[in-house]
């Protein structure tokens, strides 16, 4: 069959679907002197058992002898494409290219993600940012997140929830596309032929996509995090992201990125494994996984990773947020721990799990929800490895065959396909039986 197929590759070249007759296929078997005219015909009667138009399509070969299970790639068209870069890799350029398209998909569902939880996330900084000791009015200001919540829609209105939001926009679109470009880059280079990663090159290229979107977090967040506690205070100047640029200075912007990378790391290297894991679990049996279905994946990532990773998010914060008067201050990461654990004791690292589960579990589910179909929607291709979902599951091959009938007999349609028209090949005569059934008429007469 493999002949067959490089005949089918000469006729089609890299159009998919095409159909071939049995007369161009002939032809163009005389060149290799290797396919007989019966084989020929045999071939197109075994295809027109399942569709008889008369014509060889890619998958009808595939029917008839399909490849060995996951062998990549399922259609031949992307066989010539691989087999033409070889060793020798895909162009500079081309990289370049799918890196940048990546980098724009990527922002895009990033903005969407950070958008869609942006009120968790303020409640969640909130109750970080509380502390228990050196307050001056000497009480908690919220109860628990819910009461943060209802305080800020009470005393700030609706678009108290998004204060600090454009700044957010601004920075989580390069962040998020760096994360998810650099994992897909790194998730490549580890890919081998059979489609799989080992399980250390998914947790190294989740870990790395974490520490690279470093540049852009921390001054991202160090902004949206003293515009979300400004509306705390209710007096003095009002605090924009200008004037707390301007109070900062360049250096500023990365105060607790230490924290961050304590944080940003571990989490990617956590989530985007157990995301692809969970995508492996609910795909359906051709490897389709539906958009609920990649939802559901990065909800439940996201909930194992926030949570592990809340101790270093409350040291970055505190770090981040410009004391006031009366309240504890901190130098450095290993100061901060110390002293919140002295004076608030161990709980204190777990303020604002909930909230941060609930923020990043349905953000980065929406997020990469957002990113894959935009990858299947919009899809380009560069000639690497194709993002999940854009194409059918290696295991599926061909989208389209029929299902395996279990009341087939062993060789029953091959044989049919060999032995049909053999007396017009072989200038035989032999007779031909068709079944007739009784009719009622003929059931009473035996009667």
């Amino acid at each position: 069959m493999e002949l067959v197929r490089k005949i089918y590759s000469l006729l089609a070249g890299t159009r998919k679907d095409v159909e071939v007759t049995k007369e161009e296929f002939s032809q163009s078997a005389i060149k290799f002197g290797q396919v007989t005219p019966l084989e020929i015909d045999i071939l197109y009667q075994m295809s027109d058992l399942y569709n008889a138009t008369g014509r060889l399509t890619l998958a009808d070969i595939e029917r008839i002898a399909p490849l060995a299970e996951g062998a990549l790639p399922y259609n031949l068209a992307e066989l010539q494409r691989q087999q033409s870069y070889g060793d020798r890799g895909r162009p500079i350029w081309l990289q370049i290219a799918e890196s940048a398209y990546r980098f724009s998909l990527g922002s895009v569902a990033g903005a969407v993600g950070a958008t869609a939880v942006y009120p968790i996330d303020l409640v969640k900084t909130r109750m970080q940012n509380q502390r228990s000791t050196g307050s001056v009015v000497g009480e908690l200001m919220y109860k628990n997140s819910f009461d943060c919540f209802k305080k800020v829609l009470r005393y700030e209105g609706f678009f108290g929830l998004y204060r600090g939001l454009l700044p957010q926009l601004i920075g989580v679109a390069p962040e998020k596309a760096i994360k998810l470009t650099v994992n897909d880059f790194v998730r490549d280079k580890f890919t081998q032929k059979d489609g799989s990663i080992p399980l250390f090159a998914e947790i190294l290229a989740g870990s790395c996509a974490g520490g690279s979107q470093v540049i852009f977090t921390n001054p991202l967040e160090i902004v949206k995090i003293r515009l979300q506690v400004a509306g705390e205070i209710t007096t003095g100047p009002r605090v924009s992201a200008l004037t707390v640029l301007k109070d900062l200075g360049l250096f500023g912007l990365y105060k607790g990125a230490k924290a961050c990378f304590l944080r940003d790391i571990p989490f990617s290297g956590i989530y985007f494994p157990v995301y692809a894991h969970c995508k492996l679990m609910l795909a359906d049996e051709n490897g389709h996984v539906g958009g609920f279905n990649l939802l559901t994946a990065g909800a439940i990532a996201g909930v194992p990773a926030a949570s592990l990773v809340t101790p270093a998010d409350v040291i970055k914060t505190r770090l981040q947020v410009a004391a006031r008067a009366g309240q504890t201050t901190y130098n450095g990461v290993i100061d901060c721990f110390v002293k919140i654990l002295r004076e608030e004791g161990p709980s204190a690292f777990w303020k604002g799990a909930a909230a941060r589960v609930f923020r990043s579990s349905p953000q980065f589910g929406v997020t990469l929800v957002t990113y894959e179909l935009l990858q299947r929607w919009l899809y380009v291709d560069f000639g690497g490895i194709k993002p999940a979902g854009s194409e059918p599951h290696p295991k599926s091959r061909i989208s389209g065959l029929p299902p395996v009938n279990p009341d087939h007999l062993g060789g029953y349609r091959l044989a049919t396909a060999t032995f049909a028209g053999i007396e017009n090949k072989f200038g035989l005569s032999l007779p031909k039986f068709r079944a007739v059934s009784a009719t009622p008429v003929q059931t009473k007469a035996a009667a």
